[in-house]
């Protein structure tokens, strides 16, 4: 296959060091990915590999928007990788995967709202999340000693009520505040994000791209790989491992938040007041939710210390850790909670699954967890995009 003279002439990604300054680095990214996404669309060989290289081939030009669009539509299976011919060593250096991975980490800062808290994150996320959940389990210790003392936490005088220990009204409020908080910052940051493709608020009713996006979404169908063979991560072998920890995760996670959404509803439409029995659905979904995020976010995490280096982006992984850890230890406490509440350590253990939980809430718009409404909105921009051609 043939290349043309003028890419041909683009500087090597090597060459193209990026300079000091947050622009400047902005700047040569752009430059990275619009030099990979050029000779990948004079080649072609990777068309069927995922949305990116039929969404690429509709375009004759590279702005930045749709540079950032494409690597939020890129799921990093590196299977392009692995099949380029122009991979290095090749004087051109393409590497599609990890250009966009570093692309898409500037979107999350770029989209972040309010900026300043997403670059304090930014720069050790593992660290900054740790932290945070360390400081969030010392103001609440200090919130009960100054309100009657820290006896009742090593008591088992509680009976397994959680609200024995942290009056109801009190939960609600701190977390309610936090959870509107989010709300905000992680609308704000889809907004941006949207707003920025250049599409209007209009293109955001076309029911039917939506059905095949959310399909597409929950299905976990782009990690399936080319040929559902699986993705070929975390190296050249192709492997489904990484869909399925995955599936764990998010299912995991959205178990857990439904069993806070049908807690609410008993306590506030039944009037049937916590602790529940284990056999309701509160406990069943925190149960298997909980269950969920020890496995998948371990898998994750394992699947990404052996991934190839080569396929990614170096500085994204203290992020990616933070979201995990947080994550798996989200799950562990939770399920902890659950197998003690019936004893003194209930207390103790309550205070730090509620730090946990609010680091966690405190840190989705600035984290990891934001690429999944990037994501979204780039395959449903990816659906649009198809339907208006017929496709």
């Amino acid at each position: 296959m043939q290349v043309p003279e003028t890419v041909q002439a683009t500087e090597t990604a090597t060459q193209r060091s990026a300079a000091p300054g947050q622009g400047q680095r902005i700047d040569a990214l752009i430059d990275e990915a619009r030099h990979n996404m050029t000779i990948c669309n004079a080649c072609r060989y990777c068309e069927g590999f995922c949305p990116v290289f039929p969404a690429m081939e509709r375009r004759r030009a590279f702005s930045p928007e749709d540079l950032k669009y494409l690597a939020n539509l890129c799921h990093n299976c590196s299977e392009c990788f692995y099949a380029c011919q122009y991979a290095p060593p090749h004087e051109f250096a393409v590497n599609v995967p990890q250009s966009l991975s570093k692309l898409r980490t500037e979107s999350y800062r770029q989209y972040a709202w309010p900026g300043p808290l997403a670059r304090l994150f930014d720069r050790n996320g593992l660290v900054t999340a740790l932290a945070l959940a360390f400081g969030v389990t010392l103001l609440l210790l200090i919130a009960i000693a100054l309100n009657g003392g820290l006896a009742p936490l090593v008591s088992n005088q509680h009976g397994g009520d959680f609200y024995a220990l942290i009056p109801h009204n009190v939960m609600v409020i701190t977390f309610g505040s936090v959870a509107l908080f989010v709300l905000l910052a992680l609308g704000m940051g889809s907004a941006n994000f949207w707003r920025e493709s250049g599409e209007g608020a209009r293109a955001l009713g076309d029911g039917k791209s939506w059905r095949q996006a959310l399909a597409e979404t929950f299905a976990l169908r782009h990690l399936h790989g080319h040929g559902k063979v699986g993705c070929t991560y975390p190296d050249g072998y192709h492997s489904h491992a990484r869909r399925y920890f995955h599936h764990f995760t998010f299912y995991g996670f959205m178990l857990s938040f439904a069993a806070t959404v049908t807690g609410t509803i008993y306590h506030y439409v039944f009037g049937w007041v916590a602790p529940y029995e284990l056999t309701s659905l509160p406990k069943l979904f925190g149960t298997l939710g909980g269950i969920g995020l020890l496995i998948g976010p371990a898998g994750l995490l394992y699947l990404k210390l052996k991934r190839d280096e080569n396929t990614g982006d170096g500085k994204q992984l203290g992020m990616d850790v933070a979201f995990i850890a947080l994550l798996w230890l989200t799950g562990a406490t939770g399920l902890a909670l659950m197998l003690f509440r019936e004893t003194s350590a209930l207390g103790l253990l309550l205070v730090i699954h509620l730090g946990v939980v609010m680091s966690l809430f405190v840190t989705m718009p600035y984290g990891k967890f934001v690429h999944g409404l990037y994501r979204l909105a780039a395959v449903y921009r990816n659906a649009l995009e198809s339907r208006r051609q017929g496709h």
